[in-house]
């Protein structure tokens, strides 16, 4: 089987589908859907989210330099779609989707959405201007977890939420399990 050359373009694929909550100082608030965003380091924990400047957001998080990452759930794909495709500059986001926004534990004005399973508040450190996207490097400061998904040893069973992956264009549950960290190497 052939292969063809591309032009310059990026195809790495599956990717997280996050929607972002943020605030302003006037109380404002907005949920947008980033597809651009990954982990940057461990220790200490940090990521990016990759905004264009003209987002309705982007001027949120300059202004307060705070902003959450709440993961999506096969539950949440149509509000994750519905949340990219459509500004907050014209409706209320929380409203149409039927989304809670919740307090957040570190950060003043970004709210967390409720309905996710995982919330990652972070503390922009560094903006990036890179072309068509900006990229926000941040300071991941707290995680709330939803209780639910404990289970009987505490253990936090992230696998079990749906999570929702974006590819080329599409919304993917994450379906089964083909093996865990270690495996190949693993003694039998």
């Amino acid at each position: 089987m052939g292969k063809q050359v591309w032009k310059p373009g990026n195809m790495l694929y599956p990717l997280p589908a996050v929607m972002v909550s943020v605030g302003d100082k006037k109380g404002n608030t907005n949920i947008f859907t980033v597809a651009w965003t990954g982990t940057v380091c461990t220790d200490p924990a940090m990521l990016y989210i990759s905004v264009r400047p003209e987002r309705y957001s982007y001027g949120m998080i300059k202004e307060t330099g705070e902003f959450v990452v709440n993961l999506t759930t096969e539950d949440l794909a149509r509000a994750t779609d519905f949340c990219g495709v459509r500004s907050g500059r014209d409706l209320d986001k929380w409203k149409e989707m039927n989304l809670t926004p919740g307090r957040a534990d570190k950060l003043s004005y970004a709210p967390i959405i409720e309905e996710s399973p995982v919330n990652i508040e972070c503390e922009v450190v560094e903006v990036k201007e890179l072309g068509t996207h900006h990229m926000f490097l941040a300071k991941v400061v707290a995680v709330q977890i939803s209780e639910e998904y404990l289970n009987e040893s505490n253990k936090f069973e992230l696998n079990a939420t749906g999570l929702l992956a974006y590819s080329h264009g599409e919304y993917l549950g994450l379906g089964k399990s083909v093996g865990t960290f270690g495996y190949s190497v693993r003694k039998k």
